[in-house]
């Protein structure tokens, strides 16, 4: 059976450190978005996106210790939620434009 760089990253260095980096990875995306418009020679964006990537590999590897299916499920519920709240939001939008 062939693992992905994913799985074998966890089976290397084991959940728990992973799950630590998965923490760290989004303290590092929170501390970039929160500081975005300070630095004024546009290098904002170029390090936002490398901290995306690094969040979204460590988001991967996260499906994969605590279960595909179940994060699909919990997903395909909150993108339907969002759904409802933005049909909802467009709707409100729209009747007050017509006031």
């Amino acid at each position: 059976m062939v693992r992905t760089v994913f799985e074998r990253a966890i089976i290397l260095w084991g959940e728990e450190a992973q799950i630590k980096m998965a923490i760290e990875e989004c303290a590092e995306l929170i501390v970039k978005l929160a500081k975005l418009g300070r630095n004024k020679n546009g290098s904002d964006i170029d390090s936002i996106v490398k901290e995306i990537a690094d969040v979204e590999i460590m988001m991967i590897q996260l499906r994969l210790i605590f279960g595909e299916e179940s994060v699909n499920m919990a997903k395909a519920a909150k993108l339907t939620r969002l759904l409802d709240r933005v049909i909802e939001g467009e709707e409100n939008f729209h009747d007050e434009r017509r006031h």
